[in-house]
């Protein structure tokens, strides 16, 4: 097994995939982050496109799925997927909820976060640059995917989630586990002022620690400490940063930035294995 960033590289059948250790070690989880490679796509998507709706073929997207879903474990008729439009609500879903998204329609619009304490419901977060966060609750075992780009990040997705998953399930943020999954780094995150703006605008977050000015009205933003520190404020104290930039790793890992928008879609899977004795 090899290493990207802080996370774990594994292939199997020509299929890499990315996992986190503080995850791989609950033996009541399953987890995973595909990459770009090992797929069946052609052209810009090429070759593990999971993104429906980005103009590849949907039989080329469900058996990227397929082929991913085999080699990390888990089975396709388990996934649950919504649509990812950059705001901040969460959603909790079960076991009628699976297959949506990936076997049939969406039926909902506008979620940014899933939650659920059910086994066997296996929880889709996509990200091309934004950042893919994983939270897991082993006292109760419930989970939680969530998107944050940075909008979703300047509004607080990370605390949002963590709220919910106290209200859902009796969370205690001290005892959850949140990874931090590929996306793009401070090293290749520059914004402008309406961005900046944004992140200034909320109080939780402390600039000096995630803002680098670099003049001329340019400065980059560190994603992963800026939700790291939302995370802290709501009291998590167990977070673990994939570390792995995509805009670094265009062979790997699909990166909005790197292929101006035109490019395929990357998957994160977390799901819970055996019910809570």
């Amino acid at each position: 097994m090899k290493t990207a960033g802080n996370m774990l590289l594994s292939k199997v059948n020509g299929v890499p995939f990315l996992q986190l250790s503080s995850f791989r070690e609950q033996p009541w989880l399953h987890h995973a982050f595909a990459t770009r490679q090992g797929g069946i796509s052609s052209g810009i998507y090429a070759t593990m496109n999971l993104g429906f709706g980005r103009g590849d073929t949907d039989a080329n997207v469900l058996e990227n799925y397929r082929r991913f879903c085999a080699v990390a474990g888990f089975c396709v008729e388990d996934l649950v997927a919504t649509a990812q439009t950059h705001k901040t609500e969460v959603l909790r879903v079960g076991q009628k909820d699976r297959g949506a998204g990936i076997l049939r329609s969406k039926p909902w619009h506008d979620i940014d976060a899933l939650i659920t304490n059910e086994p066997h419901v296996a929880l889709c977060v996509y990200g091309a640059d934004c950042v893919p966060l994983m939270l897991a609750d082993p006292v109760h075992h419930a989970i939680g995917v969530a998107h944050a780009g940075w909008r979703g990040t300047a509004a607080n997705m990370a605390g949002t989630v963590v709220a919910a998953m106290q209200q859902a399930f009796g969370t205690n943020p001290i005892d959850l586990l949140v990874g931090i999954g590929p996306s793009i780094g401070p090293c290749c995150f520059e914004v402008d002022e309406p961005v900046v703006k944004a992140f200034l605008a909320n109080p939780l977050l402390f600039p000096q620690d995630c803002m680098t000015e670099k003049g001329g009205g340019k400065w980059n933003i560190d994603l992963w400490e800026a939700n790291a520190q939302l995370l802290r404020s709501a009291g998590v104290q167990k977070i673990e940063k994939g570390m792995l930039c995509t805009h670094c790793h265009p062979d790997l890992l699909w990166s909005h930035r790197a292929t101006n928008g035109k490019r395929g879609g990357m998957c994160g899977i977390l799901c819970i294995t055996e019910a809570l004795s």
